[in-house]
């Protein structure tokens, strides 16, 4: 329980100490949109890498080459537990919005910072909605802004790992009508970090692989409505890869 303590308590006193820095990123934004995103991205990763290294968490990253360094890209991730976030925004280069569920927009100060990080939040129950987030991550991502979902739409719980639900086929417009390439990641081990024996945060290997870049532009326009089932089964053959030891 105490890694739980001192994640909490880090996290806490971040929070309120950093509703200053908001107040001054929001400042730094009326002079410069590219200041303020770099900047936020930066506290905002160094908060998630504390939280990791807290947590024990030995995070192993393969294919971050696959990245491109000079364009906005859609990250699409299998989803395994909370702390999938924190793995993978911590490492995040360029500015990068997260879509996620709109209970989070509750949260004072958290929030904010999401906010300042272009993130999106949905509400699955509204489809009206979705669309409207649909529209606005494609806008992002054509003004160099990264969008990262995770297309299952909820956690998997199976102790399988190549147990990827179905993708939601509409996010992957982001990328279509967007004109961005698509980032496949894997991600294994996430569940033993907290889920597993929640709520203990316990150290574990966690495996972070970026696949190679999906590019909507190379496949016809019947396959472009199914760039979510293309996804998927990529992530699953590197899962598939990373259970077998390769």
């Amino acid at each position: 329980m105490i890694r739980v303590i001192l994640a909490v308590t880090f996290v806490v006193l971040f929070l309120i100490v950093s509703i200053l820095l908001i107040g001054l990123e929001y400042i730094a934004g009326l002079f410069s949109r590219k200041v303020r995103d770099e900047s936020s991205l930066a506290i905002v990763s160094w908060a998630f890498r504390v939280v990791e290294w807290i947590a024990g968490t030995k995070t192993e990253v393969r294919g971050a080459e696959n990245i491109p360094k000079d364009e906005a890209v859609l990250f699409v991730s299998n989803h395994r537990s909370i702390f999938d976030t924190v793995l993978i925004y911590g490492r995040m280069k360029r500015p990068t919005g997260f879509v996620a569920k709109t209970e989070i927009k509750k949260v004072p100060v958290l929030s904010w910072w999401m906010v300042l990080l272009h993130c999106k939040f949905l509400d699955r129950k509204d489809m009206r909605q979705g669309l409207q987030i649909i529209l606005s991550c494609i806008e992002d991502v054509k003004n160099g802004i990264s969008v990262m979902i995770f297309p299952e739409g909820t956690r998997g719980k199976g102790e399988d790992e190549t147990e990827v639900a179905p993708f939601k086929e509409g996010s992957m417009k982001v990328a279509v009508k967007g004109g961005v390439k698509i980032i496949p990641i894997a991600i294994s081990g996430s569940r033993a970090v907290l889920e597993d024996q929640f709520p203990r945060l316990r150290p574990a290997k966690v495996i972070i692989e970026y696949g190679k870049p999906i590019d909507p532009k190379d496949y016809s326009r019947e396959d472009q409505k199914r760039m979510g089932e293309i996804s998927r089964e990529v992530i699953i053959e590197m899962l598939k890869k990373i259970g077998e030891g390769a």
